[in-house]
């Protein structure tokens, strides 16, 4: 399915965007167990209403981009939970469905709302903790034949684009910048890194460099990192790929893959964000630990900033 032959990368980086927060932080704040192998994705069957809440509530807080609750949804891991290949990839498409109702519903008050479909890394779908060691030691191809029906279930679905996340190797972003490419929907692309590595321990230029070719490729940068990394993530991703960069923290913790459990959760330190800006982030959010309240302190923070202090092309749109 080809959603669009054309992304306007001009217009896309001329507005500051506040991305969403974590949304299994969001869930837990409403009560939620997020464990088990299907992490989120679970609720995509069991209770989409707190999937919906979860949205409105980032909106509210300020967030211009509900991500979706399908990092971890595949039709190779709902078929191991026991449904059916058909099942599966109405599931995968029911997580852009429900966003979309919350932006729609959000937008009568705030035009200019879009659906993010989160692509997680193949490694979060085998609940090791892969997805922040990268090297699984698979072909290609097989990245490909896991990716590619997701991808496309969720186009068909409809979001806006594709936040195409955590990702933690440079050879897994090779495959899916391409497949990004065939189906025409336009991505923002982000690495889960550790200082100047990806997470797979790869140099973030080779790593950000492999994405300058991609045509949907709209923006490059990191999310679920430690605040301190993400920097010097974005300035090698603006100088590799030429393009604006994207943003999104976790809270500084170690994640616990068989707990399924993060520690020594912080604050963001938004002192940080005005640098990320000068050095070309335009989409800033957080990521896991991060819900509803540190977006609205983020949206607070970005709406208090002096204009004069913002480089040209970064004004948030009224």
């Amino acid at each position: 399915m080809t959603v669009s032959t054309h992304v306007d990368r001009e217009s896309e980086s001329i507005a500051l965007t506040i991305l969403d927060g974590g949304m299994s932080t969001a869930l837990e704040q409403q009560g939620i167990e997020v464990g088990g192998a299907l992490w989120t994705a679970r609720l995509l069957a069991d209770e989409p209403e707190r999937i919906a809440r979860a949205h409105r509530a980032f909106f509210e807080a300020g967030a211009q981009v509900a991500t979706t609750a399908t990092y971890q949804a595949s039709e190779r891991g709902f078929v191991a939970a026991g449904l059916d290949a058909a099942e599966a990839r109405a599931l995968v498409a029911r997580g852009v469905t429900i966003a979309r109702e919350a932006r729609d519903e959000c937008a009568v008050s705030r035009p200019g709302l879009r659906v993010a479909a989160s692509v997680g890394p193949y490694g979060a779908v085998l609940g090791d903790g892969s997805e922040y060691r990268g090297r699984y030691g698979v072909a290609a191809r097989q990245l490909r034949d896991f990716h590619g029906p997701r991808l496309e279930a969720l186009a068909a679905a409809g979001p806006d684009l594709f936040a195409v996340e955590t990702i933690p190797d440079l050879e897994e972003a090779v495959v899916i910048a391409a497949l990004l490419d065939d189906l025409g929907v336009p991505a923002w692309f982000s690495y889960s890194v550790r200082g100047d590595d990806t997470c797979a321990e790869q140099p973030l230029a080779d790593a950000y460099a492999a994405l300058a070719g991609a045509r949907m490729v709209i923006a490059a940068g990191v999310n679920c990192s430690d605040e301190n990394d993400v920097l010097g993530a974005v300035e090698t991703a603006v100088t590799e790929t030429g393009l604006p960069a994207v943003a999104y923290p976790n809270h500084g913790g170690v994640w616990d893959s068989a707990t399924k459990t993060w520690s020594r959760a912080r604050p963001l330190d938004l002192d940080l964000v005005d640098a990320w800006i000068a050095a070309g982030a335009r989409y800033i959010g957080g990521c896991c630990g991060y819900g509803p309240g540190d977006v609205a302190a983020l949206a607070q923070r970005l709406d208090r900033r002096d204009p004069a202090a913002v480089p040209p092309g970064l004004l948030r749109e009224p």
